[in-house]
């Protein structure tokens, strides 16, 4: 009962006790309506099957039922917002409108709080008249329950309810209603997306296409700020990370800006990868970063690694081999004022590896001196292929392994559609790094892409068996020098 908001003052009247203890359990279900009117769809719910029904449900097929538009829509794809007119009978009561103020705060819970719906109407045939409409789940068959005829004893007005003919049009509907009126009956219904500045982006499934445009103009007129709507039409494409795409309704310019952990981007959305739903990790990641840290970002789109962590006085080696997104990386750069703080570069992935990052471990790692607390992190978010640039750290580095402290840290990224995906990653991300990385790394659930595919992060320090090769004395002949890896060498000589 709690759980329905009874007060212990109605449970402890002796009327209700009395009853209840010779009433049988569905009864007193309905002496309990005859108490409140605060079960929705009580009273049918009952009459209809005979036990208690959950009024969640009642209430869900309730609004189908009260507030569904004309079913003459099932089946468009052109939008004509005439055509969702409907008319509903609703309960509503009679009053001066001198004490209209009164009741609406009095009976907050049954009048209609049905967003850009008036609860408080004119009387067309007096004017000293107003009608207060009711909530027709609350005031089921039209009657009101007990309580609700206290308060209109109490402030003198007849307990009467009028039918009144409410007239619902296209802009009182939402936009999941007005979807799920218009596509086939049973067919799933998206109403969602992922929002990119002005721009809303869906992913329809092939059922949903014939309806695409309406689908879009829907989600315009229902979402304030959304002028652009575009759905995908292929896969990433793994090389420059976008897609291609259609616009569905709206003006055309996918120029847009975001703002994401407080820091703006501005991007071209046809052209970069941008996914506000990675916010979170964006944020995760810099928050690991201390200022004077190195990140290496090997895959940097627009740089929402890269800036938040120049913004912490990181020093930041920027990649990205799309053109459009190294352009759009300048720019973010020089918006946030960060450009002195970033060295970007346009290359594939493993020849930044190779090239900038090598050049740069190599100078800095042997400067470090005992205590500094410089760390050093590489960042790979490519899910779809980054795993397979790992095998770039094995000997990219020559001479003496610095100490175990000191080495980087990478961070990568790869999909998983494993029942078991975080030990999917590390087994992959094991073989192409040629070691175990067993009781040295950690993974974390990013996100569910799509049903069974995973979005994870596998973090770990590169062992120095990896990304060392070193010289070491070759025993026949002190004179000349071979080079070995440090599993050649004695864990003492590593010392």
């Amino acid at each position: 009962l709690w759980r329905f908001g009874y007060s212990a003052r109605l449970l402890k009247t002796n009327h209700f006790r009395t009853a209840a203890s010779h009433t049988s359990f569905p009864a007193v279900w309905m002496l309990l309506a005859q108490y409140s009117g605060r079960i929705p769809g009580l009273f049918v719910a009952a009459k209809k099957n005979r036990f208690f029904t959950m009024p969640e449900a009642v209430e869900d097929k309730a609004d189908l039922e009260v507030y569904s538009p004309n079913p003459e829509v099932r089946g468009m794809t052109l939008l004509n917002r005439e055509a969702f007119k409907r008319t509903v009978l609703v309960p509503a009561l009679k009053v001066k409108k001198e004490i209209v103020n009164a009741l609406v705060k009095s009976l907050k819970h049954t009048v209609l709080q049905r967003p850009g719906l008036k609860r408080v109407v004119e009387d067309p045939e007096d004017e000293d008249n107003r009608f207060v409409i009711l909530d027709p789940h609350k005031i089921p068959e039209f009657s009101l329950g007990e309580s609700e005829q206290e308060v209109l004893k109490q402030l003198d007005v007849c307990p009467e309810v009028s039918k009144y003919n409410l007239e619902l049009t296209y802009e009182n509907f939402k936009a999941e209603e007005i979807l799920r009126a218009v596509l086939p009956e049973g067919q799933e219904v998206t109403s969602g997306f992922s929002r990119v500045g002005h721009i809303a982006h869906l992913n329809l499934r092939d059922h949903q296409l014939p309806y695409r445009h309406l689908i879009g103009q829907v989600i315009i007129d229902k979402n304030p700020g959304i002028t652009c709507v575009v759905n995908k039409t292929n896969i990433i494409d793994s090389t420059y990370r976008n897609f291609q795409m259609e616009v569905l309704a709206g003006d055309s310019n996918l120029v847009t800006k975001v703002k994401e952990n407080n820091i703006a981007y501005e991007l071209d959305f046809s052209k970069v990868y941008w996914n506000p739903r990675l916010s979170t990790e964006h944020g995760r990641i810099v928050e690991l970063l201390k200022p004077g840290d190195v990140l290496f970002d090997v895959f940097a789109g627009i740089g929402p690694f890269a800036i938040p962590a120049a913004k912490k006085k990181c020093q930041v080696f920027a990649n990205d081999l799309n053109p459009e997104s190294y352009k759009w990386l300048l720019h973010n750069c020089k918006l946030n004022k960060v450009e002195k703080k970033i060295k970007a570069f346009n290359m594939d992935g493993r020849d930044f590896l190779l090239g900038p990052v090598r050049e740069e471990l190599s100078k800095e790692l042997p400067l470090l001196k005992e205590g500094q607390k410089t760390s050093f992190h590489i960042v790979m978010n490519l899910p779809a292929l980054a795993i397979e640039f790992l095998d770039v750290f094995r000997h990219l580095l020559t001479g003496e392994p610095c100490s175990a402290t000191r080495l980087p840290t990478v961070h990568c990224y790869g999909f998983s559609k494993h029942h078991d995906p975080a030990k999917d990653i590390q087994e992959r991300a094991e073989a192409s790094l040629g070691t175990s990385l067993a009781g040295r790394c950690s993974t974390y659930l990013v996100r569910n892409v799509a049903p069974n595919k995973e979005m994870l992060c596998i973090s770990f320090q590169l062992p120095a068996d990896v990304l060392y090769k070193r010289p070491c004395p070759d025993g026949a002949n002190p004179a000349s020098k071979r080079l070995c890896t440090s599993k050649d060498v004695s864990e003492e000589e590593l010392e």
